[in-house]
């Protein structure tokens, strides 16, 4: 964690200690143990002010021992005394014992005074501090965090990234989670980042912290997602959060293929639907060639989008399906919505016309002329050439009446012909040689 963090959790560690020095005293009624818990109360407070840590644990540990409910500055001031003891230690072993002292403090206070609500986080945070590299230790110090979201309903949004990173050396050292439990840890962290961002904190680093964590883990493929999330969602439908989990794992580590993925999306797009979620689940329909399914949530997505691009696109989708369906004409009105909506479109757009005119022979075919019936190939090829599609205009091309059936039938190049049928266009007749 940042030290401008600890410097300010030691800060307010300080004023807290300041604010009760001076109530609520119970000095022993013996004379002489008044006498000398008033001399060493005096002798480690002028060691604390002095910045002189480890003179001041011995006093405080005999207050501590012997008149343990003097004051509730003694625990407050404490946690600032031994935690300064052992930043100037350098034995390794003494250092522990000081940081053991410090949690102890925090524990007896709570017995005493029944207050955890105003420290807890704080010894969260020094056992973060002191206990991260202990994997016996690790458990109890997110034990620690979780009484301090349950107390406080969060806690400093600069504190979630230490949290999670127990959680993440739990996991690692203790198998100390199956990976849906770490799964949940980290969405009820991402919970309280979203409560602190609402509240204009800027939570971002310490989103990405999570995140690069959780990918650390490798809990999560698209194994994980069809296999064991999956089969939780399928046992329990209704159940939304499940539903986003996979959703959200499945877009992340791109899953979008597999049966979860859609079980998912079909509920939160029939709960909660946008543009992206229903289009998206339109073209899985689609990829399995289920139309029927796929047409109605395309005409939500039309409803929902927000501008002429996503207009167009979803026309062409429906354009697609209109085609399949055996819809022609609807297929082309469609086509010709979405060129119009998005000029990037017209290319595939009168590729698609062109697609339905060259199947539109049978269709069309009156068998009285064949210049007339050949027709549908001349209004397939302008329909090529607006997409700059040259090979599907070769291929019409080659479909043309030639020079002698126009003679043969009185017809002249250049003379207007219409298609007839559901084509229904007027074009100029040229030949194929």
């Amino acid at each position: 964690m940042k030290r401008n963090l600890f410097l300010l959790v030691f800060g307010v560690l300080l004023l807290a200690g300041g604010a009760h020095a001076q109530e609520g005293w119970n000095w022993p009624a013996d004379p002489a143990q008044e006498a000398r818990a008033r001399e060493f109360n005096a002798a480690y407070t002028d060691y604390m002010k002095a910045e002189q840590f480890v003179e001041a644990s011995k006093p405080l540990s005999w207050l501590l021992i012997k008149v343990p409910s003097l004051n509730e500055s003694l625990y407050i001031n404490g946690v600032t005394v031994y935690k300064g003891a052992a930043d100037k230690t350098a034995d390794a072993a003494q250092k522990r014992i000081y940081q053991d002292s410090v949690m102890a403090i925090y524990d007896k206070r709570g017995e005493l005074y029944n207050n955890a609500k105003k420290w807890i986080e704080n010894k969260a945070y020094f056992g973060y501090q002191f206990y991260k590299g202990d994997k016996t230790k690790i458990s109890g110090v997110i034990a620690d965090f979780d009484k301090a979201m349950e107390l406080n309903g969060n806690i400093n949004h600069q504190l979630i990234a230490a949290y999670f990173d127990l959680v993440y050396r739990n996991y690692a050292l203790n198998k100390a989670y199956t990976p849906e439990q770490v799964l949940t840890i980290f969405d009820k962290a991402n919970k309280l980042l979203d409560m602190s961002a609402a509240e204009g904190k800027d939570v971002s680093g310490t989103r990405s912290t999570l995140e690069s964590l959780l990918v650390n883990m490798q809990l999560i493929d698209c194994n994980f997602i069809e296999n064991t999330m999956g089969p939780k969602l399928t046992a329990d439908p209704s159940n939304e959060e499940i539903a986003q989990q996979i959703f959200k794992y499945s877009v992340q580590y791109k899953c979008f293929s597999s049966n979860a993925f859609l079980a998912a999306l079909e509920i939160i797009d029939s709960k909660n639907p946008t543009f992206a979620t229903s289009q998206v689940r339109a073209m899985r329909y689609m990829a399995a060639g289920d139309f029927d399914k796929a047409e109605p949530v395309l005409e939500k997505a039309m409803i929902l989008a927000e501008n002429n691009t996503q207009k167009g696109e979803i026309q062409m989708e429906l354009a697609k399906i209109y085609a399949k369906s055996g819809k022609k004409s609807a297929a082309r009105t469609a086509a010709r919505e979405a060129a119009a909506l998005d000029a990037n479109l017209s290319s595939s757009a009168y590729g698609l016309i062109g697609d339905l005119y060259m199947s539109a022979y049978n269709d069309c075919r009156g068998g009285e002329s064949r210049a007339k019936d050949y027709a549908v190939f001349i209004a397939a090829y302008n329909a090529y050439q607006k997409a700059g599609d040259s090979r599907g205009m070769g291929s019409a091309r080659a479909r043309f009446p030639s020079k002698e059936e126009l003679f043969t039938e009185g017809y002249q190049i250049g003379s207007a012909i219409s298609t007839g049928c559901w084509v229904g266009e007027t074009v100029s007749l040229s030949t194929r040689d």
